[in-house]
């Protein structure tokens, strides 16, 4: 995780909010393959970024109505999106294509066989930037929604985002755009989840046919560092 110091656009005070690449490194997945492209298509204008998983320990949430839930392990892809013109970063994790676990037994019918939801994780931001490589990084605004494909809808983190307001670090105009902001998510995303996840899925075939077409590898600092030391 790489942590910056931002100057605030709204006023004079120094505010820290945490910087997070899109290869989510503060992971532990800065070797897996990524690829990072820009999208204008009807479906999609914006940033889209996507990790697979070729191994790596499986790790899961609990949520209420899904039960336990997978976010990590071999065969899984993640699609993150940043549309334009919001503040958002949509992280939509994938079961290893074409499956999902039996032990959802509150599963609905998926929008697309190949491409199973587990679960997504949408974060506000305060805005976008990049690292010396070319790698996205957000600029996390505390506030998160959890969504499920069983229905589960979370807020998280609204604390953090309120104690980050009291203590300064965020004025009122940057606290009022982040209650809104998650206010959209809600509306657009979990008014109707299977929408979103035929949405979602209809996306990511746009992703994969550019990644089958030759779209390359985003090549981070720790995939060049990793790549010198096999070459010793």
């Amino acid at each position: 995780m790489m942590d910056y110091t931002v100057r605030n656009r709204f006023s004079h005070r120094v505010c820290l909010m945490k910087h997070k690449r899109l290869n989510r490194d503060a992971w532990g997945l800065q070797y897996y393959p990524y690829y990072q492209m820009r999208i204008d298509h009807e479906l999609f204008h914006g940033l889209a970024c996507l990790i697979r998983f070729t191994d790596g320990e499986k790790n899961d949430w609990q949520m209420p109505k899904a039960g336990s839930v997978q976010v990590t392990g071999s065969g899984m892809t993640w699609l993150e999106l940043i549309p334009d013109h919001t503040n958002r970063v949509i992280t939509v994790f994938y079961f290893p294509d074409g499956t999902h676990e039996e032990t959802r037994t509150r599963y609905p019918a998926p929008a697309n066989t190949l491409y199973q939801p587990s679960i997504w994780y949408i974060d506000v931001i305060e805005g976008m930037e990049q690292d010396e490589d070319g790698v996205a990084v957000f600029i996390d605004k505390y506030l998160d929604v959890v969504i499920s494909p069983e229905g589960d809808i979370k807020i998280d983190d609204r604390d953090e985002l309120d104690a980050a307001y009291a203590s300064g670090e965020l004025n009122k105009a940057q606290y009022d755009a982040a209650l809104a902001e998650c206010d959209v998510i809600l509306r657009e995303y979990c008014s109707d989840i299977h929408r979103t996840d035929v949405w979602c899925a209809a996306v990511r075939q746009v992703v994969e046919d550019r990644i089958a077409q030759g779209e390359p590898v985003t090549i981070s600092r720790e995939v060049r560092r990793l790549t010198r030391r096999k070459g010793k």
